[in-house]
């Protein structure tokens, strides 16, 4: 490694400037936003890798990758260079960038009540910039302040406050993992976020898709002052700077730098059930016909089934695209089935042929894998039960046999959505070679894009096979830009209290990283059976999360099962019958991620920053703006300490009865079937009856819970979207927005709401449930609690 300290200015560029580093290198920075601005140090003045699949402010990247200079969708703003003999200056509406020398920037933001600048963020004094000399290894340093707090980098375990601790950006299959201390973990999100409190906040992303690491307040240097550092081993130091007054704005504009969020069919909110037990068991088919007629027995909602890789086996190896016959004798049979009961079947499907695969020798004779560094021949790494060769995704063939494979033996077959999973790529031959679109890349510069592209031909073929609905899909590994196409969670977890606790902040990261569409695997996946206090709590927690799913693979062969406990099944029951209440509250939650890119799962300082005691709370988190979730996660637990966060509107408890001055520190009583929620006042929760499937047309009652502010408060708006559930262009065309502002005047609450959109539900009315009051007066006339109010079809 090198420093990289002397510099001199070559160019104005068309929109930006341009350095000489050392003599050699160049080192761009692009005025991208008047909030956002890019910085590239180019080795030598080229690219090591010069597309990026990350950024995409406007519509998806081209599959083989977005050109780096590209600046569509970005309105680059103009700006004011100032030379001196000091360094330059860089000036937008909102931020200056000093360049100073040695090579070091300070960023500066300009304050919206005062107009005067104030330093948000400066790089190392020395050595800030260090290049390898014999290899592209790179690496940024910034000074780091007592005052900082660090956020972001995805699921990475423990607290959700990453000052202190450094971390590594390496995809792995973590089975079992420990959710307070295990790291590296799935996924590659190089991306954090620095709260300067009144200052505002810093996103700082690097678009690499390199092995990297991230100290943040670990490492300590007798010859530099607190710093931060961003290593790299390959690629190249390519960086987006964005500052806003508040983390929020800064997590807002990091989902729509990366492209945002897949809208996916309602009915992927819902209850979807999965095991590994099922289907590596010998009578499978049956067995999955069996979680039908229980699912009956026991009134359970449910939407979805996610069938592992069992269906693939022969003789216990896994062998993606092949169906084991023995298992399913009658394919069509149990879609059908499925299909009639209105329950979607999610398939697994893995990237890499194991080499005895059937299909293993006509892959590798169409070039379809990642070729060995020294022979040329398929890479091989271990994988499950044997070795095996994983798929190149930069290389089209690939793509389409895998989209061939994907239509005809699940599509065809009536299984309709994609659970692409164990695509962390580890290939541990770095110079393993990739086609790279006809541009052969190594390996170790895009491992985890494999994943992506992997989950976007899913997508595709999916999208081609019905293109009138949103796609449908699941992906553990990700980088940035997956959420564009798929639904995660944070993969293989232990069975354990802990892992039921620190999931939670895991979850939160993800959100605070851009990926809004989360989940984790509810009882626990691997290890232990869960007992039954465990397993309740569990559900309790899972049913608030946007992907809630019960999934398992216990030590001794047992299967995590709603009714897996008769003494508790009453209360699993009632917990999923209230998550399908909550459907079309979560729905309008997907609706604004998508639309105004607004996260579903909010940690509590993300609405109430200054609160601090909304900093450590790690176990309770926002559903929505309006949703406050606190349940209960330790064992034998009887109270449950709730942080009300701070604010003017106060708290309802979920069920009415009582409400409570915001900044409060509660201790709720709890029993087995208690459930700790509460609502902020002013909010209006759009919720269903408790039906057993989540798609529109069994939608047919809504109930608008209300749940008033003070009488001295301003109006409160909540909306209710609706619409078909899986028409591919329903937030642009046929759907429905309900908007409804509750407000005191005249000593009166009143509920004003209007209807906008070409689409009628299947409900035809909507019933007030009102906390704490005895009336209000709805659209100008007065209403008691329980009362129906009837819609004019035409709005």
């Amino acid at each position: 490694m090198k420093a990289l300290n002397a510099w001199q200015f070559l160019a104005r560029t068309e929109n930006g400037v341009r350095l000489i580093v050392e003599g050699r290198h160049h080192f761009n920075i692009s005025v991208l936003e008047d909030d956002l601005i890019r910085i590239s140090l180019l080795k030598d003045g080229k690219y090591r890798l010069d597309r990026t699949w990350a950024i995409a402010p406007k519509g998806d990247v081209p599959f083989e990758g977005r050109k780096r200079e590209d600046t569509t969708g970005f309105s680059c703003p103009d700006f004011h260079l100032d030379e001196t003999e000091d360094g330059l200056t860089i000036e937008t509406g909102t931020l200056r960038l000093k360049i100073g020398r040695p090579l070091a920037l300070t960023w500066e933001a300009r304050d919206a009540a005062t107009g005067l600048w104030q330093e948000v963020a400066r790089d190392r004094p020395l050595n800030a910039y260090m290049l390898g000399r014999k290899d592209h290894r790179n690496q940024h340093h910034l000074l780091r302040h007592a005052d900082e707090t660090f956020y972001g980098l995805g699921e990475k375990s423990g607290a959700l406050d990453r000052s202190g601790r450094r971390f590594e950006m390496r995809n792995l299959d973590a089975l079992g993992y420990d959710a307070r201390t295990t790291d590296p973990l799935y996924k590659h999100i190089p991306f954090t976020i620095t709260d300067k409190g009144g200052l505002g906040a810093c996103g700082l992303f690097y678009d690499t898709l390199s092995s990297c690491w991230f100290d943040l307040g670990n490492e300590k240097d007798n010859y530099h002052p607190p710093f931060r550092a961003f290593r790299a081993e390959d690629g190249d130091l390519d960086y987006y700077f964005s500052w806003a007054p508040s983390v929020l704005e800064i997590v807002k504009r990091h989902h729509w730098l990366t492209g945002g969020t897949a809208f996916m069919p309602r009915w992927g909110l819902g209850y979807s059930g999965s095991t590994m037990s099922y289907t590596d068991s010998e009578n499978a088919q049956e067995r999955l016909q069996t979680f039908l007629a229980k699912l009956d027995a026991e009134d359970m909602p449910c939407d979805s089934f996610q069938l592992s890789s069992g269906y693939t086996a022969i003789e216990g190896r896994r062998y993606v695209f092949n169906w084991n016959t023995d298992r399913f004798p009658d394919v069509e049979a149990l879609t059908s089935a499925y299909a009639a009961a209105r329950i979607n079947l999610i398939a697994n499907i893995k990237p890499v042929l194991l080499d005895d695969h059937p299909l293993y020798g006509q892959a590798a004779d169409a070039g379809l894998f990642i070729r060995d560094s020294d022979s040329g021949e398929p890479e091989k790494s271990p994988f499950w039960d044997g070795t095996g060769s994983h798929l190149d995704f930069t290389n089209p063939a690939t793509v389409r046999w895998w989209q061939d494979n994907v239509t005809a033996k699940l599509l065809n077959r009536g299984i309709k959505s994609t659970w692409n999973d164990n695509n962390e790529y580890e290939v541990w031959d770095d110079d393993a070679v990739c086609a790279g679109f006809g541009d052969p890349i190594p390996v170790s510069l895009i491992r985890p894009l494999h994943s992506q592209l992997m989950t976007r031909a899913s997508f595709e073929a999916q999208q081609q096979d019905q293109p009138d609905k949103r796609p449908y899909l699941i992906s553990r590994c990700a980088s940035p830009g997956t959420q564009r196409y798929a639904q995660t969670w944070t993969g293989d977890n232990y069975t354990s209290w802990d892992t039921l606790r620190w999931n939670i902040p895991m979850g939160l990261g993800l959100s605070l990283s851009g990926f809004y569409n989360t989940g984790h695997d509810v009882g626990g996946f691997a290890g232990p059976r869960p007992e039954p206090e465990l397993f309740l709590r569990w559900i309790q927690n899972g049913i608030f999360h946007p992907r809630f799913t019960i999934h398992s693979w216990n030590d001794d062969g047992t299967a995590n099962e709603a009714w897996m406990y008769p003494e508790i099944t009453p209360l699993v029951r009632d917990a999923l019958k209230l998550r399908a209440q909550l459907i079309p509250y979560l729905y309008t939650l997907l609706q604004q991620a998508v639309t105004d890119g607004e996260p579903m799962l909010r940690p509590l300082f993300l609405d109430h920053p200054d609160d601090p005691n909304c900093r450590t709370a790690e176990f309770d988190f926002l559903l929505g703006r309006d949703l406050l979730v606190a349940t209960v996660v330790e064992p034998g637990a009887h109270v449950r300490r709730v942080t009300l966060p701070a604010n003017a509107d106060g708290w309802w408890s979920f069920d009415g009865s009582a409400w409570y001055q915001g900044g409060e520190m509660l201790e709720v009583p709890v029993k087995d079937d208690t459930i700790p929620l509460f609502v902020r006042g002013g909010a209006v929760l759009p919720m269903a009856a408790p039906n057993l499937r989540s798609d529109a047309g069994s939608d047919t009652e809504r109930i608008w819970r209300v749940y008033p502010q003070p009488k001295d408060r301003p109006p409160r708006v909540s909306r209710a979207y609706d619409d078909d559930g899986v028409s591919r262009n329903a937030v642009v065309d046929r759907h429905c927005l309900t908007t409804l502002e509750l407000a005191h005047r005249e000593g009166r609450l009143h509920l004003d709401w209007s209807r906008s959109g070409s689409w009628q539900p299947a409900y035809s009315g909507a019933r007030i449930w009102l906390a704490g009051q005895s009336g209000l007066i709805v659209n100008d006339h007065a209403r008691s609690s329980g009362d129906t109010l009837s819609f004019n079809p035409s709005h």
